[in-house]
């Protein structure tokens, strides 16, 4: 468009002084070599234009003519490329598609088109057909070549880090994280696995600069660094809990500063305060943490801050800490825990029942066993409670990648994830599978099913069954009695040599001696069966 508006201006300026010219009439007079020769203005004027452009055209095919191998040669490069690119393209979409031999050829082919300096491309398609090929050691080769190229190191890299998490060798891979991390912390792989490898080997200060300079790249979120930082920090707290406790206490204090609600950051500054004791500063961090979410190790370290408090002082505390948060599960078992020390059975007893309105679950349970053990000794009452504390739910407990741990850690010892442990019920024990009444008094009757469930395994083995079936019948046993028909030594002896064997079943354990029924608790019976499965 500029183009054209500058074409227009200029044929527009040319008519201008044509007709200015055109307006004013003269003559122009040239003597040369003895001759004199008189042309009008008009002429002269289109004469020197005309002499101007037949310059310029003849300037312009003399160029042409000079520059034309060039030109001729560019023209069959560029499409020589072209062909090469065509050729690299259709390999790229063959390896993603997992067509090696189409991969293989198409490399060669852009190989010959392209120089492969020219094309950092061609050494990837080369190597992602040896990996389809099955050719590791090829695909090694040319990922530890791509080293030497700075556009394609950080490329090489990742393909030896891929190869090694897939032999096994995990320090090969980390080291190649690290090398990528050092060059490009923005790269999550790297930067991932460089992180597991720096808490595994306990180095908390490198882990802070890494997961800094994620947050200065924008790779990870403001408060997921927040949050890193803070699991890091508290880590750093505890391992130098002992060798160093300034840095330790000033670690703790600002993992606590970057997530007020981290029970383990709260836990590790509190408890450094009030060694140096800072007994009003560490109570208001836990009474913060103990607001934002309860936790039985901020109960415990706040309600004994003070070691020389007697029982009573530290029942008050504890409901402080319930002043705190009301019409919490939490609250209630931690002030009927210090009332149980304090021989206060009654407030005890009434906060561990609240408890377990709120939130039926073992440890709430056992608590009021203890109770009742202390107060009255009334063992029917005590095996009713741990009966019901054997059908009911877990209780929270640090797990990560399943693993059930009794203090929290930085990082799973499974799978090396940093901040894996999370603060939750562990999975069913295999008796929950048995769905009953917590309430039920009565010893429980199995509903034998219709037909047998298609998870269970039945032995049928035609020699058992003709065995079973040739010995003799037994009086059934009468309702009530424990009796089991065994299996005859016949029966054994017919099991060919080639039988596979099968596990034994895990015997059901046996249920406490009925105390009977709690009166309190009959009102809530209800009419459901046990089931299994």
């Amino acid at each position: 468009m500029i183009r054209i508006l500058i074409f227009l201006a200029t044929v527009f300026a040319l008519g201008l002084g044509f007709a200015w010219l055109a307006d004013r009439p003269g003559e122009m007079v040239v003597t040369f070599n003895g001759y004199q020769y008189q042309v009008s203005l008009m002429v002269a004027a289109v004469a020197i234009v005309a002499v101007v452009a037949a310059v310029m055209i003849v300037w312009w095919l003399i160029k042409s003519l000079w520059n034309s191998p060039y030109t001729i040669s560019r023209y069959f490069r560029v499409r020589r490329r072209d062909r090469g690119y065509q050729a690299l393209s259709t390999g790229m979409i063959a390896a993603g598609a997992g067509d090696g031999a189409l991969a293989r050829k198409k490399t060669k082919e852009a190989a010959k088109l392209i120089r492969s300096d020219q094309e950092p491309l061609i050494q990837l398609l080369e190597a992602q057909a040896s990996l389809l090929e099955g050719d590791h050691e090829g695909a090694r080769e040319k990922f530890e070549a791509m080293l030497d190229d700075p556009e394609m190191r950080l490329l090489g890299l990742r393909g030896l880090y891929l190869e090694a998490e897939r032999l096994g060798d995990r320090n090969a891979a980390r080291h190649y994280a690290g090398r990528a991390a050092s060059v490009a912390p923005q790269l999550a792989w790297a930067a991932e696995s460089t992180l597991e490898d720096l808490t595994g080997r306990g180095d908390w200060d490198g882990a802070l600069k890494l997961v800094e300079a994620q947050k200065s790249t924008r790779q990870i979120e403001r408060d997921a660094a927040n949050r890193r930082r803070a699991v890091l920090l508290t880590a750093k707290a505890q391992a130098l809990t002992d060798s160093d406790p300034n840095a330790a206490k000033a670690a703790a204090l600002e993992a606590n500063k970057l997530a007020p609600d981290f029970a383990p950051a709260a836990v590790a500054a509190a408890n450094l305060l009030f060694k140096q004791n800072d007994v009003r500063k560490g109570s208001k961090i836990l009474e913060a943490a103990w607001k934002a979410e309860p936790h039985p190790e901020i109960a415990e370290l706040y309600t004994h801050a003070r070691p020389g408090d007697a029982v009573v002082d530290r029942l008050n505390r504890a409901k402080k800490l319930q002043e705190l948060k009301r019409n919490n599960a939490e609250s209630s078992m931690t002030v009927a825990r210090a009332a149980l020390d304090a021989q206060d059975f009654s407030t005890a007893r009434r906060e561990a029942e609240a408890a377990i309105r709120m939130d039926r679950r073992e440890g709430a349970y056992l608590l009021l066993a203890d109770i009742e053990e202390a107060e009255t000794g009334d063992q029917g009452k005590i095996r009713q409670l741990l009966s019901k504390a054997v059908r009911a739910p877990r209780d929270p407990a640090w797990v990560a990648d399943g693993v059930v741990s009794e203090r929290w850690a930085p990082v799973s010892p499974v799978s090396g994830k940093l901040d894996a442990f999370a603060w939750r019920a562990p999975m069913e024990r295999l008796g929950q599978l048995i769905d009953s009444h917590e309430d039920e008094a009565d010893v429980p009757v199995l509903a034998a099913p219709a037909k047998p469930a298609k998870e269970a395994e039945v032995i049928d083995h035609p020699a058992i069954a003709r065995t079973i079936s040739e010995a003799p019948t037994e009086p059934k046993p009468a309702v009530g009695d424990d009796r089991v028909t065994p299996v005859t030594a016949a029966a054994f002896a017919a099991i060919p040599n080639d039988a596979e064997p099968v596990e034994p079943a895990e015997e059901l354990a046996r249920l406490p001696d009925d105390p009977g029924v709690d009166p309190d608790d009959e009102a809530e019976k209800s009419p459901r069966r046990f089931r299994l499965f």
